[in-house]
């Protein structure tokens, strides 16, 4: 474990043991149906292509759940307390905990956690600046497997520890791999500690459909950049134009599920391997499973939690849920 100390802010690095993208891709491309992680979508153009989706029209998620924070940031900083520590599990651009930073009484710390490094380092670094007077640490970890977080980080003797995972991310699990979540971060909190979360709601399938495939493109964009990605870094021989963006809501699942669909037959070269697509066969790469408040509720109490409240916006497209780990 290596730490280096930034102006205002601290840098842990935790080693996280990240898949190979090579290993990975040749796996996916294997299995039968194909499939690659979400994970890998997060290169440099992939992350700002997400970001860029953040700002569509049909997108809704991201401007709901900030509304959400600002109507109730008074009643959640309450119920959280003074002296508070957070910890945020994928923090990705420190953008939403502002709010909740802004209406906490006198805040302990600040932990980020996230898998990419140099851009936690960047947004951390940001951060401090605003909030000179709260310790403000960025961890480079994999916060979807068991962690231990260094003991002096945070005084139990102070207020709560709360944990924040915004952005729906949890959809992006499975419900086996959500109650796994949910189940290794417990401790992270402690016995009197909170974990507020944000939750993608079952809706109308047209503003699901319409979310996952904007009409200019960005999402089909996003997703397709997984093959340059391939391309650029495995020696991929992937033809762009032979491939297109797929997004639908499966509503026996209760999720949205995004491929890339082979528009041929065709044989395809990766690191010096060939698969075949048949036309119409397509590369599984995201699930983002959406749930009723009372689903998403029993998901929580089977990995221990005692759900508390949920705020949702007028039209029910997004939830915000307050979970007590005691």
């Amino acid at each position: 474990m290596t730490i280096t100390k930034y102006p205002r802010a601290a840098f842990i690095d935790l080693a996280p043991e990240t898949d190979s993208f090579e290993q990975a891709v040749l796996t996916g491309l294997r299995a039968s149906p194909k499939a690659i992680s979400a994970k890998f979508f997060y290169d440099e153009r992939g992350s700002r292509l997400f970001e860029d989706i953040c700002n569509q029209p049909e997108y809704y998620p991201t401007r709901t759940e900030l509304r959400l924070l600002q109507d109730h940031a008074c009643e959640l900083a309450s119920m959280i307390g003074d002296n508070s520590t957070l910890i945020e599990f994928g923090a990705g651009a420190l953008e939403k905990v502002r709010i909740l930073l802004d209406a906490l009484d006198r805040p302990a710390g600040y932990i980020a956690l996230d898998i990419s490094g140099d851009h936690l380092k960047a947004a951390a670094d940001s951060l401090a600046q605003d909030y000179p007077h709260m310790p403000i640490t960025a961890i480079c970890a994999d916060y979807t497997r068991s962690l231990t977080l260094p003991k002096d980080l945070i005084d139990k003797s102070r207020g709560r520890t709360v944990g924040f995972f915004p952005g729906s991310t949890i959809g992006n699990f499975s419900s086996q791999e959500a109650h796994q979540f949910l189940e290794t971060i417990r401790p992270l909190v402690g016995a009197d500690g909170l974990l507020v979360i944000g939750v993608d709601l079952k809706k109308d399938p047209a503003i699901l459909n319409a979310a996952y495939n904007d009409k200019a493109g960005v999402t089909a964009a996003f997703n397709l950049n997984l093959i340059h990605r391939i391309n650029a870094e495995l020696d991929g021989q992937f033809d762009l134009d032979s491939f297109a963006h797929k997004a639908f809501y499966n509503e026996d699942l209760g999720q949205v599920e995004m491929h890339l669909e082979s528009l041929d037959n065709q044989i395809v070269t990766v690191a010096g391997h060939s698969f075949t697509f048949s036309k119409g066969e397509t590369i599984h790469t995201e699930i983002s499973c959406k749930y009723a408040p009372q689903e998403f509720q029993a998901l929580a109490r089977s990995a221990g939690w005692r759900p508390l409240t949920v705020f949702t916006d007028k039209m029910k497209l997004f939830s915000l849920h307050v979970l007590s780990a005691d």
